[in-house]
């Protein structure tokens, strides 16, 4: 066989090749997933192992990820990016895995894929790639079969007169300069420099195995020609799967031999996942689903939130979903992004939703408190502070949409603990308000708590210490007191569900001192807007107008005088009526600056959702359908194939900073498939 160049990488793959009859006859209906294709352009190759530019796609919770080679990028023909390996950062092990070789076995002509016309194709749950040339077809598809492998089919089909006897390799070369390739039995192993993990390239036919001297390239060759009749196909069949232990490969064993055995069954039970969650997302009667650029955006958010599902590894004991694969510095589940997340999942995937939320209260600590961010490595996780308190109201509404009440007697002495928690060690004066702060006393810490990062309302805050593990900013924050408030309306709920009468009616009177508090105390009525007020003077701190004034009404606390002071804010368009509106800064603020300023004037999509919410929430629905349609229409790539930004530039409608952004993804679905 003259196949001698030799590439990269581990994985597992097994490659079955098995003879095939006549073609499949097509389906009588169409699915959903294959009404959806190529919504998230995923196409590039990587040219470093940390650019994570060119990513897209993953499945099950698995730890790893691919995307498209770009038509124009011939060279890599033949087989798909990647993948990514995202345990603690983002690094490609190679830009292709594994690239078919093929050539004529009784001339010993290389077919030379880099002329073929090809078809790049994301459909919902799979990557497609269509090589067309004179005499043949190759249609590769690949699905995850589990949470550690994924599945690869390589179709190729004699389209000429006369029979073919064709010799087939794969290749690959490693993009990680430290990792290091050994040949095993009947496959590759990839072994990274540091920790247990490993990829392995398995497969089941009789093949000659070769290693590159510096151990960075392979190729892997059937020892046997194969032979396609005129008009027939024959189906390579490759697992690919990146595991941290032997133990987890040797408990995988069985299961990855069986998809290889009947891969039919791997692909048929992902279209049918798929388009289950597809079905389910739809699902709605809210009339922004009657336009079909909205319906393709809902499948853009569930193709972005399942790419970044990560399954239980290392120290986390749930499935969880990060807040972006596509950024270095979003590896791990973060507290409210999970609550928010959550939310929607579980219009279409209830059991990850739920599992979002056991990700995070594993953790909790004896106190109470909830890490604001936790990891496969728990050494990292961020106990410097937490996130505001959203987490009861994700499992009201997880529990509306399924009914569990299991469930709810699960996470309910769990989210009366935290809630307690905020009152322990975030209330200064003990005066029932409480500020945002951290366990360290350091600013920059509280300021993380808040979400808000370096919104100008903290500008010139300083800590005070309320005890040996809380500290507080200096200002009674209005957005955490009242969602506290709801909290408290929640629990309430679940108290009642649960038959814990008493302990419901004390939450509901709790909130209803509250909101008085809130109501009277947050309220400035000359500007007719909500702010912060300063822990020891109690004066109102009229230094910004943000988010946080538009929470009372999302939390249902304002009256409707106070309501229509906010409404005429918000449709202020030299404030809040942007182009893309809900700036988290007003946008005549001498301090406002969506391109340098995270929290200083670019639209985030949860904000930007409880504003809608709030003016639903007091009949404003005119303003609030308005605005929704500004935020979907203006939206840089929310039409058109780009992915899902972390935020978004409130006068340009640019996208900023982390590309296919969870939350956003779920803020949206949330405005497209709320029920009216």
């Amino acid at each position: 066989m003259k196949l001698r160049s030799i590439l990269s990488i581990g994985i597992i793959s097994s490659i079955l090749i098995a003879g095939c009859g006549q073609k499949e006859q097509k389906k009588q209906a169409q699915s959903l997933v294959d009404q959806y294709p190529n919504v998230l352009n995923i196409e590039g190759i990587p040219q470093k192992p940390y650019e994570l530019k060119p990513f897209g796609f993953s499945d099950q919770g698995a730890w790893h990820g691919y995307a498209l080679p770009h038509r124009d990028s011939s060279a890599y023909y033949g087989g798909f990016t990647g993948p990514l390996l995202m345990k603690m950062w983002g690094q490609w092990a190679s830009k292709s895995i594994a690239q078919l070789q093929i050539e004529d076995a009784d001339t010993g002509k290389a077919y030379d894929l880099t002329q073929a016309r090809a078809s790049m194709n994301y459909f919902p749950g799979k990557l497609q790639q269509v090589l067309e040339l004179p005499n043949i077809t190759i249609n590769m598809e690949l699905g995850f079969a589990s949470k550690r492998s994924a599945l690869i089919q390589t179709r190729i089909e004699n389209k000429g007169k006369e029979k073919l006897s064709l010799n087939i390799a794969w290749k690959g070369d490693l993009l990680l300069p430290k990792a290091s390739l050994s040949a095993i039995d009947k496959g590759v192993k990839l072994g990274l420099e540091k920790g247990e993990e490993f990829l392995l390239l398995q497969v089941k036919e009789n093949v000659e195995v070769k290693v590159a001297e510096d151990k960075q390239s392979y190729q892997l060759a059937y020892t046997e020609a194969r032979e396609i009749e005129a008009g027939q196909s024959i189906a390579l069949n490759m697992a690919q799967s990146y595991y941290f232990s032997e133990m987890e490969a040797k408990a995988d064993a069985v299961e990855v031999a069986n998809n290889l055995q009947q891969p039919e069954k791997v692909f048929q039970s992902n279209e049918a996942r798929w388009n289950d969650y597809l079905t389910k997302a739809l699902d709605s009667n809210n009339p922004l689903l009657n336009e079909s650029q909205n319906k393709q955006l809902v499948v853009k958010c569930v193709e972005t939130l399942m790419t970044n599902w990560r399954s239980p590894a290392g120290a986390l004991k749930h499935n969880g979903v990060f807040p972006s694969a596509a950024y270095q510095g979003f590896y791990g589940f973060w507290s409210w992004d999970s609550w928010k997340h959550s939310v929607a999942l579980v219009r279409f995937n209830p059991q990850l939703a739920k599992d979002g939320m056991r990700s995070m209260f594993d953790f909790q600590d004896e106190m109470g408190m909830i890490a604001d961010c936790v990891y496969y490595d728990d050494k990292e996780n961020n106990w410097r502070d937490t996130k505001a308190p959203l987490a009861a109201w994700a499992v009201w509404e997880i529990y509306k949409a399924t009914g569990d009440k299991d469930f709810v007697a699960e996470m309910y002495p769990k989210l009366v603990k935290y809630h307690n928690w905020w009152y322990q060690y975030r209330d200064h004066d003990k005066n029932g308000l409480c500020e945002y702060g951290s366990t360290d006393g350091t600013l920059i810490a509280a300021k993380w708590e808040s979400g808000m990062d370096n919104a100008v309302r903290y500008d010139d805050a300083v800590m005070l210490k309320n005890n040996e593990h809380g500290w507080s900013m200096d200002q009674e924050s209005v957005d955490l007191n009242a969602y506290l408030y709801a909290e408290k309306l929640y629990l309430a709920k679940m108290t009642t569900l649960l038959n814990e009468t008493s302990k419901g009616e004390d939450f509901g009177k709790d909130a209803q001192k509250l909101k008085e508090e809130i109501a009277g105390k947050f309220w400035d009525e000359k500007t007719g807007f909500f702010y912060d007020r300063a822990v020891k003077t109690g004066k109102l701190l009229i230094v910004q107008q943000g988010p946080e004034g538009w929470i009372p009404l999302y939390t249902g606390l304002a009256s409707q005088e106070q309501a229509e002071g906010v409404r005429k804010v918000i449709a202020d368009s030299s404030r809040f009526a942007t182009k893309v509106p809900f700036p988290t800064l007003a946008a005549n603020h001498h301090k406002f600056n969506p391109l340098k300023g995270y929290w200083r004037g670019p639209v985030w999509l949860d904000q930007a959702y409880f504003g809608i919410k709030a003016l639903e929430q007091y009949g404003y629905k005119k303003e609030a359908d308005q605005l929704s349609q500004m935020l979907l229409n203006n939206a840089e790539g929310l039409k058109g194939t780009a992915p899902i930004r972390e935020n978004y530039h409130p006068l340009t409608g640019k996208g900023l900073n982390a590309n296919h952004f969870s939350w956003s993804a779920a803020h949206y679905l949330m405005l497209l498939t709320d029920e009216k």
